[in-house]
């Protein structure tokens, strides 16, 4: 097993630890560092950037040829730190005593933990398992100061956290699985922008992913969190289907036919969709349809006929009325003003 010591002050201290121990090199382009390795020990990246507000995100996207153990020494950085695995799994325990079980970090799930001032906390990689993982760390002052106005928005017990500021507290939160974060994660790995704009676009993102992992949180505590009997393979259906049913907006769908083509119930689909979108199979659909032609509306030479046919509608009549109902305006009302 490979042992990594961290001591650090802040992340970067932190991901230059990880560089001695497994090799590689560091390199930075526009304010984010990756640290590149391919060698027998692993194979991939950590990325990290810093922001002015008092957050960090660092990715993982590595695999590594041997169990590894990241020993943190929280006496002199000890953020919030707010996980979600997008490929495979991690393991977490507060470094106590030496008994204690590792919790893991799955596919798909939202995670919070921080450590008390002085505390150890053990982060766990297995062996020859591909790992997409994201940590944001919040350093309570800088953050408390500049974003969180109204702690009062927050589960009262994730409050006192941010209000800990002598980290004086332990905190684990280990939630449900959310693949809406999947769809945010992914869009972060796939910003295209350059220099200062693509910053601001990471920058945007994170913040959402951020506020997504505290309304869960807030949720579930509260009991309102919707009770699934899915499994995660059965969700991670659902969400590929959703995602066909996008790239191919004008299909005529039946819930009889996606509940043939995915192997699940109809019960389940109708389950899986309103957890996931808050929707049902159907509303799902239209709303998707909306989604594009207002898109189509503003950014193609198409008049509303030919929208209303390659969304898959036949009825001009009730496409104005559904349109005018999700965006509070016409289609026709709609185009003049993009089309000016």
């Amino acid at each position: 097993m490979i042992k990594i010591y961290i001591e650090a002050q802040k992340t970067a201290d932190s991901v230059e630890q990880v560089r001695e121990v497994i090799g590689g090199t560091i390199m930075e382009r526009w304010g984010q560092y990756t640290l590149e390795v391919d060698n027998e020990k692993a194979r991939g990246h950590m990325r990290y950037i810093e922001f002015e507000w008092g957050v960090s995100l660092v990715e993982y996207e590595l695999i590594f040829f041997d169990e590894v153990t990241i020993i943190v020494d929280t006496s002199k950085f000890n953020p919030i730190n707010f996980y979600y695995c997008l490929e495979g799994y991690s393991g977490h325990k507060f470094g106590y005593q030496s008994t204690d079980e590792i919790k893991f970090i799955e596919q798909f799930q939202s995670v919070i933990l921080t450590n008390r001032s002085g505390g150890i906390s053990d982060r766990y990689f297995p062996k020859d398992v591909t790992i997409s993982l994201s940590v944001i760390q919040v350093r309570r002052k800088p953050f408390l100061k500049r974003r969180l106005n109204q702690g009062d928005s927050l589960n009262r017990q994730l409050y006192e956290v941010f209000m800990d500021t002598d980290h004086e507290k332990v905190f684990a939160y280990f939630g449900s699985y959310n693949l809406k974060m999947a769809d945010l994660m992914t869009a972060l790995r796939e910003v295209k922008g350059k220099g200062m704009i693509r910053i601001m676009q990471i920058e945007g993102l994170v913040y959402q992913i951020l506020s997504m992992h505290i309304m869960q949180h807030n949720k579930e505590v509260k009991n309102k969190q919707l009770p699934t009997s899915l499994l995660k393979r059965e969700l991670k259906e659902i969400r590929e289907y959703a995602k066909k049913i996008e790239d191919n907006i004008a299909k005529e769908f039946s819930l009889e036919e996606i509940s043939a083509e995915t192997g699940l119930t109809q019960a389940k689909l109708q389950e899986g969709f309103r957890l996931l979108y808050n929707k049902t199979v159907t509303e799902y659909i239209r709303n998707a349809r909306l989604e594009v032609a207002r898109d189509l509306i503003a950014n193609s030479e198409m008049n509303i006929s030919e929208v209303v046919y390659s969304i898959g509608f036949t009825s001009r009549s009730y496409f104005s009325k559904i349109f005018k109902e999700k965006f509070g305006v016409s289609p026709s009302d709609f185009m003049a003003s993009k089309r000016k």
